[in-house]
């Protein structure tokens, strides 16, 4: 037998040295002894993503490849079989050229990155995803990103990290969906069912009034005024800490004549983006979602409080922030878990995170009476699907689930 010889596939930009005896008719056929042995068309190599190339030398004394790699050794070999009729029957024509190597998977989700239409935060949470997702398929061509090569990455993230598996997934396919619709690829190789659904574990117990109570009372006072809107107004904590004096209505006319109506005007939110040096900068923007801009109307029984955190707490001027931080800035998750965790502990709710405030809100809003169309109006929740079943909820039905509110705290319900 002959010693093998060494050569290098061409692939993507990269070279891959394979091992070949030049005796072996399965993957070779030019030069080497061949008595004894039927002469074969052409030859096929394996290529190192697996798939297989087929190549021959033509009529015209060049070598022409196929235009496109197969998974099999027989699909490879019955184009081959296929030119060589081609020849013999004198209805030759050179394979059109190959076509330009796609992009890497790297390459290919930066530009998609780039351009997408996001807010600062989506965008810094989609580089850190991708920084994780380029570790295994960065320099993966893109045709060479297979369902199999999809699954065992999938499993290799664990169980521990369900959440993050979630999203990473969730991204992967995403990005690889834009390649087909784009005619890149011509099908997705994420084809794991539910990988992309996030089921939290973790049961919500709403807090009770006496609770809620109790955690108001144990904020530093220039911030239990967030408690309440957080819970009754059901505010993300973004919109709560852009609130400013111009977002608040106090004088509406109200069918109650011993209430006094109020109405907070949801139009921006803060989110917290790290900067180049790792450093956490406030950026405003809009609400989460287009349902996030809406106006919320204001329990009654929470308006002396605010009338009395204006005049105490709030920074003056029209566009004076509500809840400033001691610097006069916005407030950061951080600094209000620095006094919430001591608050919530007080009440023996040491599981309640302060987005569950949100939630607790949202339960009670519901045994005011209030559809699910007007939840979702209230807290400015909404999907592609259910989009236009909820834009239909009237601003005086509002008012009314949040008078209804104040009845339930006034009886202690």
């Amino acid at each position: 037998m002959a010693d093998p010889v060494s050569r290098l596939e061409h692939h993507a930009d990269h070279a891959v040295p394979v091992s070949v005896p030049d005796s072996d008719p399965e993957e070779h056929t030019g030069g080497g002894n061949t008595r004894g042995t039927r002469q074969r068309f052409g030859s096929v190599r394996k290529l190192p993503s697996g798939r297989l190339q087929a190549r021959y030398t033509g009529p015209d004394g060049q070598e022409h490849r196929a235009p496109i790699t197969f998974h099999t050794k027989g699909d490879a070999q019955t184009w081959l079989a296929m030119q060589s009729a081609a020849i013999t029957e004198s209805r030759w024509k050179p394979a059109p050229p190959p076509k330009e190597p796609l992009p890497t998977f790297g390459t290919y989700a930066d530009k998609w990155l780039e351009r997408r239409d996001l807010k600062p935060r989506t965008r810094s949470e989609y580089k850190r995803v991708l920084t994780g997702l380029k570790e295994t398929f960065g320099h993966v061509a893109l045709d060479e990103i297979t369902a199999a090569q999809v699954r065992s990455w999938h499993e290799a993230f664990g169980t521990t990290r369900r959440t993050a598996r979630v999203h990473a997934y969730s991204l992967l396919r995403t990005i690889l969906n834009a390649a087909v619709d784009e005619e890149l690829l011509a099908d997705n190789p994420c084809h794991i069912r539910g990988a992309g659904v996030h089921r939290s574990s973790r049961p919500i117990r709403p807090a009770t009034l006496a609770e809620l109570e109790t955690i108001a009372n144990a904020m530093p006072p220039r911030y239990r005024l967030m408690v309440h809107l957080a819970t009754w107004c059901a505010l993300r904590f973004g919109e709560l800490t852009e609130l400013r004096r111009h977002d608040v209505v106090l004088a509406r006319p109200s069918p109650d004549a011993d209430a006094t109506e109020g109405l907070l005007h949801v139009r921006r939110a803060v989110t917290w983006v790290k900067d180049d040096e790792d450093k956490a900068q406030a950026i405003v923007g809009t609400p989460k979602s287009d349902a996030g801009v809406r106006d919320v109307a204001i329990p009654p029984h929470l308006i002396p409080m605010l009338e009395a955190h204006l005049a105490e707490f709030a920074q003056p001027g029209a566009k004076g922030l509500l809840f400033p931080n001691t610097d006069g800035h916005h407030m950061h998750h951080g600094s209000l878990y620095k006094v919430y965790r001591p608050a919530r502990r007080a009440a023996g709710r040491e599981d309640l995170r302060w987005h569950d405030l949100r939630h607790t809100g949202a339960t009670m809003a519901a045994q005011a009476g209030a559809t699910t169309r007007e939840l979702m109006t209230r807290l400015g929740h909404t999907t592609a699907g259910v989009a236009m079943r909820y834009q239909h909820a009237a601003a005086d039905r509002d008012a009314e689930i949040a008078r209804r509110l104040s009845k339930m705290a006034g009886s202690g319900v």
